[in-house]
């Protein structure tokens, strides 16, 4: 009987601490959007905060286990554990996060799902694992909690995708019983988001339009605003599809169908899940192929891989460009840009008119420009575009400029970088006065390539700014040897640890007229 009790209180101190310590491991999953791949290499890159905390309550079992000889041990053994499970725990709450752990429903059945993963295997050990060595295995369980929370994960799947199936057939539902309601799909690997509110603005001038808010962009995502926000009223629906898989744009356009579909760029973003170029471009024509026939698709004309998916598209087509060329149905002529925004005037084969924008830089222009190719498309005229083109307001940690008191001047890029985009904002920084300060971790998610990206990125950073400060020692290492390859100051480059070490530098090296770029904020899972 002695036997038995003993058991059970050191498998329910386990238990208890096995589940405290997880914290950071379900914020690692939900960060990762569930995915394997990604939840994996986090665990990998930040080993210290995923494995020692099952280190620590190994360490702390394994140094009690051998005085556990009757139920009054067990039970210190079972507190002792638990109480530093219940550290871990809290001092992991404390961790300064970007975006904290959120207990949607899906984690709490996540979490209800680890409780039975977790006791079932305790469970088993202590069926099938005989004296001392049970105790050994108990002590040794912590330490592969990563694959737990995975296991748990799995075991959980079926039932999220039959939740995530119900919703998403509801969300259906709602679209067909809206038969008027033009659908539009954008995706792209960078810009679509802009492209996105830049539509949405213009578009209310003449429709009462519903758009995704902030990055909504994946089946879930979109199936919650449907549910949640489409009212009958609603006359247009944009919906941005993000894809970090081949087949993720076809799932969405299963659930809106759209009749117009807008194609923003293709590059190299995602490499590390697509792990080719030709995957990303074939994923991102999945909007394409799924407009029906008597719908229509657009393109900018980019030169490259765009422009190649627009000579092969057969459906009805419209191609935008920054400059005039001879099939562009919408194009741009006398552009100026500065750093209080750009003027540009946009034309069409019927017309044109003189337009004016807040937005900072040239590929905002083009941005503008593929969004209003829809809306004259949508039969909108000239003069309601260039009202709504005046009315754009930068979308927020998008070269959203910003000036604080003491006369600096910030350009919040933040919200993620790519090659193209972080080629525009060193562009715009490039147009500022006096001196230019770069606050950058670099680019992340470009597969093998990565290193050599970010070392381009530090030389087209060296005749950009006059100060870089570099967030993160190990991932910047290539952008460090780019702006010294090309002849960057060596006393004007700062390296840190993190963004706050960033911030307080600033602060110390900063003075009035000077222009500051925060170009990417890496969430928590890519710390260092």
């Amino acid at each position: 009987m002695d036997s038995t009790i003993v058991r059970l209180l050191l498998a329910a101190g386990s238990l208890g601490a096995a589940l405290l310590s997880s914290r950071t491991l379900l914020h690692d999953f939900q960060l990762e959007s569930y995915q394997y791949h990604g939840y994996f290499r986090t665990v990998l890159r930040s080993l210290k905060q995923t494995v020692l905390p099952g280190a620590l309550l190994a360490l702390v079992g394994c140094l009690l286990i051998p005085h556990v000889h009757g139920v009054g041990m067990a039970v210190v053994w079972a507190s002792a554990v638990l109480a530093m499970g219940v550290v871990l725990m809290l001092a992991q709450r404390r961790m300064k996060m970007k975006k904290p752990l959120v207990f949607t429903p899906r984690v709490k059945r996540l979490c209800a799902v680890m409780v039975l993963v977790y006791a079932l295997i305790i469970g088993l050990c202590a069926g099938l694992i005989p004296s001392p060595w049970y105790g050994l295995a108990l002590v040794l369980f912590p330490l592969l909690l990563p694959l737990w929370v995975a296991l748990s994960g799995l075991v959980a799947w079926p039932m999220e995708k039959l939740i995530s199936e119900m919703y998403f057939r509801d969300a259906q539902r709602m679209l067909r019983e809206h038969p008027d309601l033009i659908k539009i799909g954008i995706t792209g690997s960078y810009g679509k988001t802009s492209v996105k509110f830049i539509l949405g603005t213009l578009l209310s001038e003449r429709y009462q339009t519903l758009v995704t808010p902030s990055s909504f962009n994946t089946p879930m995502g979109v199936t919650k605003i449907i549910r949640t926000r489409l009212m009958p009223a609603h006359q247009v629906f944009v919906a941005e599809m993000g894809a970090r898989h081949v087949g993720d744009i076809r799932e969405l356009c299963r659930l809106v169908h759209p009749a117009l579909g807008v194609l923003t760029s293709v590059g190299p973003q995602h490499l590390d899940t697509f792990r080719t170029l030709d995957r990303i471009k074939s994923t991102k024509y999945e909007l394409m192929d799924a407009v029906p026939e008597d719908g229509c698709c657009f393109f900018p004309d980019d030169g490259g891989i765009c422009r190649e998916l627009y000579d092969r598209t057969t459906k009805e087509k419209r191609l935008c460009s920054l400059h005039p060329t001879p099939d562009a149905d919408v194009w741009a002529e006398d552009i100026t840009v500065s750093p209080e925004g750009s003027r540009f005037r946009l034309c069409t084969r019927e017309g044109s008119i003189a337009c004016e924008t807040r937005l900072l830089g040239e590929h905002n222009i083009q941005n503008v420009l593929l969004a209003a190719t829809v809306c004259l498309y949508l039969h909108m005229t000239l003069r309601q575009i260039a009202h709504g083109i005046s009315r754009l307001e930068p979308v927020e940690h998008r070269l959203q400029l910003m000036h604080k008191p003491g006369g600096m001047t910030i350009i919040d890029d933040a919200f993620n970088s790519n090659p193209r985009g972080a080629q525009a904002a060193l562009r715009v920084l490039k147009q500022f006065p006096e001196r230019r300060i770069i606050i950058t971790p670099g680019m992340v998610e470009l597969g093998g390539e990565e290193a050599a990206f970010n070392r381009s990125f530090g030389e087209e950073m060296a005749s950009s700014a006059d100060v870089a400060i570099l967030v993160g020692r190990k991932h910047t290492q290539p952008i460090a040897e780019g702006l010294r390859s090309a002849g960057f100051p060596e006393e004007q480059l700062h390296v840190v640890s993190s963004l706050d070490e960033a911030a307080a530098l600033l602060r110390q090296l900063g003075r009035a007229g000077d222009t500051v770029l925060f170009e990417n904020d890496l969430p928590d899972n890519y710390s260092e």
